[in-house]
């Protein structure tokens, strides 16, 4: 009991003793209020007080990292927008010097010289390119010049065929006075374009640069291709180096393997429709045939159809029954590829799914346009291939969910 009045006696003076300290902070001298400490040595301090003023650190150090973070995003984007171009360059010489390696190690381990190889490939790319590009060039200004200065037969025909199928009354001579007025919106579109012939220019300068640029990264990458992957390698442990020069090899065989499997089937295309093209008569026979074996082959499961689409027109344009022969001709030929070309050149490299083929393509275009669609197929057959390799394989058990070869046998005694 004496105990409990003891400590009863002990908070009611420390209580007293805080109520008069707080009585002379509100009450002081000056009317200013003071700082006032409890016995533990802990208060408040006024709003008057330089001390109470101060920003605190966190803070501080938190409005530096936010303006530091602007300035390095901000930076990012600039390099990102500015070296864009670049990088994409970079890509493309890189999957290019895939593509080649295999051709240069194989004229290498005949005694060339590794920079001469690679620089006789290049040479051999160009000038593929080269006779592709001319040959389609040509066949447009050919056909240009030949369409203006047939231009009213060429309507009158037209005309009098939509009338002969459709039914219809339409004036040829109407067709072709609006085709001729200087005021008419053909005429319109011909005076523009001749406007922007200076632009044509100047982009097809920056295109030559940006070509050269891309055949120099790629001269470079094959060229000194084992001196880049001992640097590499350098870095890395034996165990890492095997994983990485495994993968590297897969990448140089199978990107190799898919476009020079794409480049043979594009050739026997191209053969397979010049002779066709040559023999029904229809204009510009070896540049439609470039045409149509380039395009079906790198395009992926659209490519056919585009590339068919040229010489058919064009052979409608002449004579309907001549675009009927192309037609024809185009998908019997699709048939004979997916068939027996195909398979058997794509044995030894890579087949990639149509589905896989179609989804990258458009992957591709999505992220860096025409150029992205087309690297998208060696990146897919690269990544397939990486895939198809890693992890273990077990086999697949008996059921019809799995069975690619047609009905599974029955026991005897369902037969």
């Amino acid at each position: 009991m004496s105990d409990a009045i003891g400590s009863g006696v002990a908070v009611s003076a420390r209580s007293h003793h805080y109520a008069l300290a707080v009585a002379e902070e509100q009450d002081g001298p000056d009317g200013a209020s003071a700082i006032t400490f409890g016995e533990d040595g802990t208060g408040d301090l006024p709003l008057s007080d330089p001390e109470r003023r101060r920003v605190p650190p966190w803070v501080v150090r938190a409005i530096v990292m936010f303006w530091a973070g602007y300035v390095v995003v901000a930076l990012l984007h600039h390099l990102q927008t500015s070296l864009s171009g670049l990088a994409l360059l970079i890509l493309i010489s890189l999957f290019l010097s895939l593509a080649i390696e295999p051709g240069v190690n194989r004229l290498a381990r005949r005694g060339w010289r590794r920079g001469r190889a690679t620089f006789a490939i290049l040479i051999a790319v160009i000038v593929t390119i080269g006779v592709f590009v001319g040959a389609m060039g040509a066949l447009v200004t050919s056909q240009a010049v030949d369409l203006l200065k047939n231009s009213e037969t060429y309507i009158v025909d037209t005309v009098d065929t939509i009338n002969n199928t459709f039914g219809t009354e339409l004036d040829p001579q109407e067709v072709v006075d609006a085709f001729n007025d200087p005021n008419g919106p053909v005429q319109r579109f011909i005076d523009a374009q001749q406007d922007n012939a200076i632009k044509l220019s100047v982009q097809a300068l920056g295109w030559l640069v940006q070509t050269l640029s891309v055949l120099l990264f790629t001269y470079y990458l094959v060229a000194d291709g084992p001196r880049l992957r001992r640097a590499i390698c350098s870095r890395l442990r034996p165990s890492q180096q095997r994983h990485v020069l495994a993968a590297w090899e897969l990448a140089i065989n199978k990107t190799g393997g898919y476009l020079y499997s794409r480049s043979l089937l594009a050739l026997i295309s191209a053969l397979f429709h010049g002779i066709v093209f040559q023999a029904a008569g229809i204009q510009a026979p070896i540049p439609l045939a470039l045409w149509v074996g380039t395009v079906s082959q790198f395009l992926p499961v659209v490519g056919t159809y585009i590339a068919g689409l040229l010489p058919v027109l064009i052979a409608f344009i002449d004579s309907p029954a001549k675009a009927v022969i192309v037609l024809v001709a185009i998908v019997v030929y699709q048939q004979i590829e997916n068939y027996f070309f195909a398979p058997r050149i794509t044995a030894r490299t890579m087949e990639l799914h149509p589905a896989v083929a179609f989804g990258s393509a458009l992957a591709g275009f999505a992220l860096l346009g025409g150029a992205g669609a087309i690297l998208a197929l060696p990146a897919a057959a690269m990544l397939q291939a990486v895939v198809g390799n890693w992890g273990a394989r077990h086999e697949v058990i008996d059921s019809q969910l799995t069975d690619v070869g047609g009905p599974a046998p029955q026991p005897d005694g369902d037969r």
